[in-house]
């Protein structure tokens, strides 16, 4: 295995990782607010 595909193994290692953060985070947050307040315009306000 070349220096170049450990680097591209690492690199979709990475990618994986932070797609799964991202699904977990989008799973907290929608658990956490609700719609109305996730899809209002008002910014500032709670």
């Amino acid at each position: 295995m070349t220096t170049w595909d450990m680097l591209a193994n690492a690199a979709w290692l990475i990618s994986a990782l932070i797609a799964i953060w991202m699904v977990a985070d989008l799973l907290k947050v929608g658990k956490e607010y609700p719609e109305e307040f996730l899809t209002s315009s008002r910014e500032g306000q709670e």
